[in-house]
């Protein structure tokens, strides 16, 4: 049985449940700036650092295996803490989650002033992971409460999309050009002057959560120790399998610790009378089939990313900025294939246009396999072709998936959706690193190649954007297929759960229409 959606409110700015929404993106600025500056900065600290990793080890006289943890603590912290802080934030209050996340986040980053220790720097990146996973499901979470309009939602996430993935992909240019004029210490010391501005901008512009916008379940700390364990213990072991080897004894005791942590993981949700997730609500086709779609983009960008950065300073002996001034089209295409992928949704619907973003992925990853002996134009063509679908998939799913929870779940929604990016970024990377050892070298040379290992290099990543092409495809896809044909953003399954199921004041119900 199936029911017809309502027709999306619009407002001029009433109070609802959830506090003042806006008319338009123009009238929302203060807000929707503060929030994509939060977004912002924690992507771009995922790769900011990367570039200077040498300068890092010269200063502090850190080891290889030290430096990976500089940036590989952050991550672990991050990933690991998504659901456990989307889950705190629909009981405590969104926005004030948030702003503490912003507070702390940009004073422990002062705290890199007084860094003298490899040490000290892996455990303030740690923290800094963890304050950044109180602020990445927040803030898309809370992009949804500025606005009643279904297609203002689209819009303002396709803006905070853009913001958040252009950080990412820019991370390793700004590194690179600041470290030709300051220390590297800058690059985390320039958090706080930005955090702050966020944090005006939201405590300014952002309404407080009301009470009957909130979960009032007792936070589920046994459901919480698990996830993190599940989680970090997972991309750990995709991490270890490529530096030690993916039958030595750390990846297998990462992957039974693991295995174990999702077996009780499971059993607690099942058996708890307040979950931290609702694994329910996973029997919907959207919620389910977002997630894993989002893993496939994440797949690609991430294997993408890695694989062109080595292929560009090694294969071609670029510097650190041009390589980074390389991935300029990816920028570019985010920002001009907005009005194609809102097109793409208004005439094909959810499921049929994801298919198309997954389809467009496929492709462009084959045509890399194909470009990266035919120059660079080549490959920015490919590059170009692969971010339309990215923009595409990534924004469907993200809308899709924080709409069809309940409306007191959507901060462990958007939680999930940035939980899925994470483990696709692990997947991809680990995939990447793993084929190049095997089919190259387990260590790349610095200084000119020759053209024998430039050879090989390019045979290797034909064979890398290829098994690449197949994964992403089967997993987008995958997940496109369980989406509805919904042309808006208030249309999906309607499979039982114990949660309300009206959207207090914004004329939404948690599910129109199941899967077709």
């Amino acid at each position: 049985m199936t029911t017809q959606p309502s027709a999306p409110v619009t407002t001029s700015g009433p109070t609802t449940a959830t506090g003042h929404t806006y008319p338009s993106l123009r009238a929302a600025w203060v807000p929707l700036a503060a929030l994509c500056i939060a977004f912002f900065v924690e992507m771009v600290d995922n790769t900011l650092l990367t570039i200077a990793l040498p300068t890092i080890g010269r200063d502090l006289g850190s080891d290889t295996t030290a430096l990976q943890w500089v940036t590989g603590a952050y991550s672990l912290t991050f990933g690991g803490l998504l659901l456990t802080a989307g889950s705190a934030a629909d009981r405590i209050g969104r926005r004030r989650v948030l702003l503490v996340g912003l507070a702390t986040f940009g004073l422990i980053s002062l705290a890199v002033a007084a860094v003298t220790t490899t040490g000290e720097l892996v455990a303030l990146r740690a923290l800094l992971g963890v304050t950044a996973a109180a602020m990445a499901p927040i803030t898309n979470s809370l992009v949804f409460r500025l606005f009643d309009d279904q297609a203002l939602r689209l819009r303002a996430l396709t803006v905070m999309i853009v913001v958040g993935m252009s950080g990412f992909v820019l991370g390793p240019l700004l590194g690179g050009t600041a470290l030709a004029h300051v220390r590297w210490e800058w690059l985390l010391l320039v958090n706080a002057p930005i955090a702050l501005v966020a944090w005006v901008g939201v405590r300014l512009g952002v309404p407080a959560d009301r009470p009957e916008g909130l979960t009032h379940d007792r936070l589920d700390l046994p459901g919480a120790a698990l996830s993190i364990a599940a989680i970090g213990l997972g991309c750990y072991a995709l991490t270890s399998g490529v530096e030690h080897g993916w039958l030595s004894l750390p990846t297998v005791g990462c992957v039974v610790g693991a295995t174990a942590a999702v077996t009780a993981f499971v059993r607690h949700e099942l058996r708890s009378d307040a979950p931290m997730l609702d694994l329910s609500l996973l029997r919907r086709g959207t919620v389910r089939g977002a997630a894993v779609a989002q893993a496939g983009t994440s797949i690609a960008m991430a294997g993408v990313m890695f694989a062109l950065i080595l292929h560009f300073q090694y294969a071609y002996g670029w510097s650190p900025v041009r390589a980074g001034l390389a991935n300029l089209p990816m920028i570019a295409t985010m920002v001009l294939a907005t009005p194609l992928s809102e097109r793409l949704v208004a005439r094909l619907g959810h499921r049929v246009a994801c298919l198309v973003g997954a389809g467009l992925l496929t492709l462009s990853l084959v045509g890399l396999a194909w470009g990266v002996e035919h120059g660079y134009p080549a490959i920015a063509a490919s590059m170009v072709v692969m971010t339309v679908g990215l923009r595409t998939v990534m924004t469907i799913c993200a809308v899709a998936l924080v709409e069809a929870m309940p409306a007191n779940r959507t901060s462990i929604g958007a939680a999930l959706n940035d939980t899925a990016q994470e483990v696709g970024t692990s997947v991809g990377t680990a995939v990447v690193g793993t084929l190049v050892a095997v089919l190259v070298t387990t260590t790349l040379p610095a200084g000119t190649w020759g053209a024998d290992l430039v050879a090989r290099f390019f045979a290797g990543e034909r064979v890398v954007f290829t098994v690449l092409a197949v994964l992403v495809g089967a997993v987008a896809t995958w997940g496109a297929l369980s989406l509805t044909d919904s042309r808006a953003t208030d249309e999906h399954d309607t499979r039982p759960t114990d949660q309300p199921t009206t959207r207090s004041g914004a004329g939404l119900s948690t599910g129109r229409g199941r899967d077709t």
